[in-house]
């Protein structure tokens, strides 16, 4: 209907915006919204573009940078942290499902290039997907999160192999298979070669030299530089372009500028990234999907049973509980990105014939669809068939809290122990006020534990387990993890359990403030909020504010914010500051006027150690003395830098103005 591109992709965008603006208010993965644009639009759906082609070539550039991105984020260090889990569970994980899907492809007649394909496909999953979910239910570090990411690492490392076998599967008609493949590996070990020598030895020097001109423009140019750099230069190797970017990510990814160069390249990836799964959804035809509905159903449901069953059995080898394996395996069950990418490659290629490639993309989308739902409801489908395995499970965890908590009375129940609140538990047992810790990653529980502090495994917005931290006879609960998703949840909870118990928590900022109050919570905390008023109260004071001003200017700015600390200033004089070692020391120069006292006094006759002050240096004129020898003589117009209290610094002000202490 529309054949100039600049139409084509007005067109995709005007349809893209509504169905995002739609989809996000019902928490759908945008990748979906994409697909489904492709099919309205698409040959198959009304038929506004004709062809794929008039956005491929964008499209492609869509793989290049979620390869790219992909390689920012994957971590050598997290790799080796997690290694038992990538290497045991993803090496064995990938190897399984491969194999099985791979024999029953040759079985049903397929040639085996065609099965190698297949099998590649559907051995991977969707590390976007899976990822988010799992996040925003607070899942990541929980025991069958973290089986999780270890596996989706293994499968994002083996897009290295995959994307050199498909071409070379591609252009090996006519040809030795294995000879073709030994080249393909040779010149992928070349390529990998390259680029680990110039991520070394000319990447990082030159984001340096780059990154000192300060010019945000040059910056990003140096990106996309390197990454179509990368991508043309195993283009060129008779390689997939992806391949390139994937290795630039890497290289990348280990140097500082990682997070700077993530956000440079977000923007161009996300909409390029949404044209190549347009062009998939271009390729799904609702005709078949109508006419071959059973059989893309069957391949779907088929395939998330496989790797199910595989996942679950590979778990249950290295003996974890029913209940994590069986919601590690779920959370795993579908097809991925790279499938998607490895199937339309292998379509370029001619290795899939045109409807079978066609069908089994549906079934590839067909199950990231479901993906959302059953991550959502892991853990109701590992209790429904994991039930007594579950149900001990958690029955130990809950036995355990109870039986060391019986005779806590009075006490803080801190939900979340991370870096705030351990920061918060060493506040508590400076006060000696007891306290008990609920947190979700295992490893910290157990390094937690051996340390002799009082913290347990265990999901605060469960109810029987915030039932056993002896709620009932709490003082306060807070909640101290920086995930709103997971407040809210655990809010709702505490308010079943304890409605009267006040509850204090901590966000990111400001932005969920009325949702959390609603829910449940007695005060918010944003750290934005808190760290702008300290770095805005050292300011004042390193300016030479007086500290009392400053303090008046705080409480203000506190008071509208917190109502619970309005009653704990009343009647109190603006200038008699509250607490001055709670801000800690401070840096605040003082200048000496012609009427001052000190005048002509030597640094030794003030009373520095009995105001605990340490002079930093005088500056006189243009000069500064950093550590000043106590002979020096004040002079009118001197300067002194000065550190320590505030109030210990308005004493000594006033006594270098008067003479008086």
């Amino acid at each position: 209907m529309f054949d100039h591109i600049l139409l084509n992709i007005v067109l995709l965008l005007i349809i893209t915006v509504g169905l995002v603006s739609i989809s996000r208010r019902l928490h759908l993965p945008a990748i979906l919204n994409y697909i489904l644009v492709g099919v309205i639009v698409g040959p198959f759906g009304f038929g506004l573009i004709q062809s794929e082609k008039s956005i491929s070539f964008l499209a492609e550039f869509g793989i290049v940078f979620l390869l790219f991105s992909i390689g920012l984020e994957f971590s050598l260090t997290q790799m080796m942290s997690m290694r038992r889990m990538v290497f045991g569970f993803g090496g064995l994980q990938v190897l399984m499902t491969g194999l099985v899907v791979f024999g029953v492809s040759y079985l049903l007649g397929f040639g085996v290039e065609t099965s190698v394909v297949i099998a590649s496909a559907f051995a991977l999953s969707s590390t976007a997907i899976v990822i988010k979910q799992l996040t925003e239910q607070s899942e990541i570090q929980t025991r069958h999160g973290r089986a999780t990411v270890g596996i989706l690492i293994f499968q994002d490392i083996m897009a290295i192999p995959l994307l050199i076998l498909i071409p070379a599967l591609g252009t090996a008609a006519g040809q030795s298979l294995p000879t073709e493949l030994g080249m393909a590996f040779l010149k992928g070990a070349i390529v990998v070669v390259v680029m680990l020598f110039a991520g070394r030895y000319i990447l990082r020097p030159l984001f340096h030299e780059v990154a000192s001109s300060k010019s945000q423009e040059l910056f990003t140019l140096t990106v996309l530089t390197v990454v179509l750099s990368a991508a043309a230069f195993t283009e060129e190797m008779e390689i997939s372009m992806t391949l390139g970017a994937f290795l630039a990510g890497m290289m990348l990814g280990e140097t500082e500028y990682r997070h700077q160069i993530e956000a440079d390249i977000r923007p161009f990836q996300d909409i390029l990234l949404g044209l190549f799964f347009i062009t998939v959804g271009m390729m799904i035809s609702p005709e078949l999907i109508q006419t071959h509905f059973l059989t893309i159903m069957a391949i779907t449901l088929s395939i998330m049973l496989v790797k199910t069953v595989v996942i679950f059995g590979i778990m249950r080898l290295f003996q974890k509980p029913d209940g994590v394996s069986l919601r590690t395996a779920v959370s795993l069950s579908q097809v991925g990105e790279f499938g998607l990418v490895l199937i339309t490659l292998a379509l370029t290629y001619e290795l899939l014939p045109h409807q079978l490639g066609q069908i089994l993309l549906t079934s590839a989308v067909f199950s990231m669809v479901a993906t959302p739902f059953l991550i959502k409801y892991n853990g109701r489908i590992a209790n429904r068939f994991c039930r007594k395995s579950y149900q001990n499970d958690f029955a130990e965890m809950e036995s355990v809290i109870k039986e060391d908590t019986k005779f806590l009375s009075d006490h803080v129940v801190l939900l979340g122990f991370g870096r705030v609140g351990q920061i918060t538990a060493k506040f508590l047992e400076q006060a000696h006020v007891p306290f008990v810790a609920l947190d979700m990653d295992i490893k910290r529980v157990h390094e937690a534990q051996q340390s002799g502090e009082p913290v347990y495994f265990g999901d605060s917005a469960k109810h029987s387990i915030i039932h056993a931290t002896n709620i009932s006879k709490a003082k306060v609960a807070i909640i101290t993890f920086h995930d709103y998703h997971a407040a809210i949840k655990t809010l709702k909870t505490l308010q079943d359990v304890a409605p009267e118990l006040p509850v204090l928590v901590r966000s990111l900022d400001d932005s969920h403030i009325n949702e959390l109050t609603q829910a449940g919570a007695t005060e918010v905390i944003p750290d934005t909020f808190e760290s702008s008023i300290m770095l805005a109260s050292h300011l004042l004071l390193m300016i030479g504010h007086p500290p009392s001003q400053v303090l008046k200017q705080t409480r203000a700015a506190r008071r509208g914010r917190y109502n619970l600390l309005n009653g704990l200033y009343p009647g109190e004089s603006d200038h008699v500051p509250f607490d001055h070692a709670q801000m800690g020391q401070i840096i605040q120069p003082i200048t000496i006027n012609e009427s001052a006292f000190a005048v002509g006094k030597r640094l030794e006759a003030f009373p520095m150690e009995t105001l605990d002050l340490y002079i930093k240096s005088v500056r006189r004129g243009s000069v500064r003395g950093d550590n000043p020898d106590l002979k020096t003589r004040i002079r009118v117009n001197d300067i002194l830098i000065v550190q320590g209290l505030p109030e210990n610094i308005d004493k000594f002000e006033h006594y270098l103005n008067t003479g008086k202490t």
